[in-house]
Parts: structure tokens; C-alpha cells; sequence
């Protein structure tokens, strides 16, 4: 879904009500699965460093790392389609405020 939506996005004309929180909602799906990996990943990761296992909290660590870097592009990605096209094509005040938000 936000493959779709970032397409519709970059169209460059506004979009609906119903558009903006199909976008809203394909990107908080997605970095809400990210943030519960990341969380339950920290947790092991704390309970393998007072076990002592070095091992494993080395790999938890890369896992970890690549959950954040996977989280920072998203952001980035929707942030970028927000400044360049959607608050530049929004003619409403309530878009752009739900754009802000």
C-alpha cells in the first residue's frame, strides 16, 4: 500500500481526505512493525548482555543497526514526498496542517 500511495503522492495534486490517510496509515503500519522489531530486539539484546553471551549480543546489535537504518530511510522517504510534493500542492489549510502533524 505505500508503494501505491508514494506513487499517487508524487503526482503532484492534492489529495483527498481518503488518500491522505491511506498514506498516513501504509506508513504508520510499516514503521509500527519496525519500532515492535526494534523493542523486542533491544529487550534481547539487554537480556543476552547480563547473561554474558558477547556472541550474540554482537549479532543482535547488526540486526538492531539495520532495523534503525531501515526506520531513518522510511522517514526520510515520506518526509522528502511530504516537502516536495504534497504540502507544495495542498491548496487547504487542512491538508497542510495534516501534513505539519
Amino acid at each position: 500500500m505505500v508503494e501505491s500511495m508514494k506513487k499517487v503522492a508524487k503526482l503532484d495534486c492534492e489529495l483527498t481526505v481518503e488518500e491522505r490517510n491511506l498514506l498516513s496509515v501504509g506508513y504508520k503500519n510499516v514503521i509500527g512493525a519496525r519500532r515492535a522489531s526494534w523493542r523486542i530486539m533491544s529487550s534481547i539484546e539487554q537480556k543476552e548482555e547480563s547473561k554474558g553471551n558477547e556472541e550474540n549480543v554482537k549479532l543482535i546489535k547488526g540486526y538492531r543497526r539495520k532495523v534503525e537504518e531501515e526506520l531513518s530511510n522510511i522517514c526520510t522517504d515520506i518526509l522528502s514526498i511530504i516537502d516536495k510534493h504534497l504540502i507544495p500542492s495542498s491548496s487547504s489549510g487542512e491538508a497542510t496542517v495534516f501534513y505539519y502533524k
